[in-house]
């Protein structure tokens, strides 16, 4: 996600971070425009959308075709399809486009698990239409296209029903329903003039500063879930089952993430709390975090959320590097752009986690390939070193290649992937506590810093063949780079 917004930026894509559920809101952006909506979520199927619904799927990237000649302006396009509700709803009959939501409803969706629609089920005789799930919701399209609309449709949906099941069945569907009429928030007036109001912002009791941040990307959701639903969701990577979760390694930060949002008035007797939704070998399990206590001025009485911002910077930065672990006098010989990775990776190396050496050269010598990678494609690089650059990417693609192709027999060692986990938890939880803390440290480009197959590779190749450490060696610049990054983790 956090690769995804910095990508939007870089090309220079508008984009709105929506505070609650997005759907009804990009529906009433894209009606207002006239635009199809791009996604891969199918309940855009549902929605009555003037320029109907795009699939990602349904987009052949590698076939850019050049624009046919005649009325149309000039130019390149790629071959998409189109769902349009219009089209479908001919498919079957006479059916109405308003009738889709209830249709969602009752086949199954993200919003609403009604189980007392199984009783509809058993006593209505659908159209036919083949067998299995898709065969039923045909039939079901079938059957509803004999309505004029939804109310009267559901009037026959609860004569099937058990008498007492009937009123709360009826509001089950009419707020799933509601799910899927388009939001009367004017998105439009966040790309026209940097306003976004909705009426979660506003009953959300959030300081403006914080809600900006969050509508401009600029925070991550898990803070506003953090803030408003008290409850944060760790997603689980691939990794070693039988360990701890990835994200214990995070624990600290996490706290002082929360101790930052939920800061308790002074004397207060519990300090506030999180739950925490993560994994205990395969099972998800729910653990309420106690935010961490802060240091002044963080704690002081009248520093609330709201005055975050007003904390003099030299401080926020002291918490962020107290918290990671780190003195400033040590990142200084880092460039800016990777001191906040480099903090992060002293971190990693002292939590709750078994690196080795090998792990930590292969992860480094990966952060210096992604530098030696955005030197080689400047199309203006600095004179110094640059022949002796482009010569040692050159190599470095030909080894990258030669071993990412082979045949060889690598085991794919479960332990190594757990810590590189760990490592890109920490990163992730160090990334947001910055960003919290109106970013102290340079924010890095995400999309170069982290190869996970380039840096698995690179940690068996240093298991057998230590001389690969030297894989820059014909760079000056990135030899000592690499040097830099490990002196300082290792001091």
């Amino acid at each position: 996600r956090e690769v995804f917004v910095q990508a939007l930026r870089r090309l220079g894509v508008p984009f709105v971070q929506c505070l609650a559920e997005a759907d009804r809101e990009i529906a009433a952006l894209a009606n207002r425009w006239g635009c199809p909506v791009l996604s891969l979520d199918s309940d855009f199927c549902v929605f009555d959308l003037a320029g109907g619904y795009c699939p990602l799927s349904g987009f052949q990237w590698q076939d850019v075709r050049a624009a046919e000649a005649g009325g149309g302006a000039p130019g390149r396009y790629i071959p998409a399809l189109c769902f349009s509700a219009e089209r479908f709803c001919g498919r079957f009959g006479r059916l109405q486009k308003s009738l889709l939501p209830l249709f969602a409803v009752m086949s199954g969706n993200d919003y609403a698990d009604v189980p007392a629609l199984e009783g509809f089920f058993s006593k209505v005789r659908l159209p036919e239409a083949g067998r299995g799930k898709h065969g039923r919701m045909r039939g079901l399209l079938r059957w509803l296209a004999q309505f004029g609309g939804p109310e009267e449709a559901v009037d026959d949906v609860l004569r099937c029903l058990r008498k007492h099941q009937r009123e709360e069945v009826r509001e089950l569907l009419r707020a799933a329903m509601e799910d899927y009429r388009p939001s009367d928030v004017k998105l439009e007036d966040f790309f026209q003039e940097g306003r976004y109001e909705c009426e979660a912002a506003r009953s959300s009791g959030l300081p403006p500063w914080v809600l900006g941040a969050l509508a401009r990307g600029e925070l991550s959701p898990f803070v506003s879930d953090a803030l408003i639903l008290r409850s944060t969701f760790l997603h689980v990577q691939v990794e070693n089952m039988q360990q701890p979760s990835a994200h214990s390694a995070a624990l600290l930060l996490r706290q002082v993430i929360y101790g930052l949002l939920l800061r308790a008035p002074g004397g207060a007797e519990q300090p506030p709390a999180v739950c925490e939704f993560g994994r205990v070998q395969k099972s998800l399990k729910k653990t309420l975090v106690e935010a961490a206590s802060l240091p002044a001025p963080f704690c002081d009485g009248g520093c609330s959320l709201e005055k975050l911002t007003e904390v003099p910077m030299s401080c926020r930065q002291l918490l962020l590097l107290e918290t990671l672990g780190v003195d400033m006098s040590l990142l200084e010989p880092v460039p800016g752009h990777l001191q906040l990775p480099a903090a992060v990776t002293c971190y990693w190396t002292r939590s709750d986690s078994k690196v080795n050496l090998h792990q930590l050269k292969a992860l480094l010598l990966m952060i210096v390939s992604g530098e030696l990678q955005e030197m080689a494609n400047d199309p203006d690089p600095p004179l110094p070193h640059a022949e002796d650059d482009s010569t040692a990417y050159n190599q470095f693609l030909r080894w990258k290649e030669e071993k990412l192709q082979s045949k060889e027999n690598k085991d794919f060692d479960l332990d190594a992937a757990h810590s590189f986990c760990q490592w890109q938890c920490c990163l992730q939880m160090g990334l947001y506590l910055n960003q919290l803390l109106s970013s102290p440290l340079p924010e890095p480009d995400l999309a170069r810093l982290y190869s996970g197959t380039l840096v698995h590779r690179l940690y068996q190749e240093l298991k057998s063949t230590p001389s690969v450490e030297n894989l820059f060696s014909s760079s000056p610049k990135m030899t000592q780079l690499y040097r830099v990054l490990l002196n300082t983790v290792k001091s």
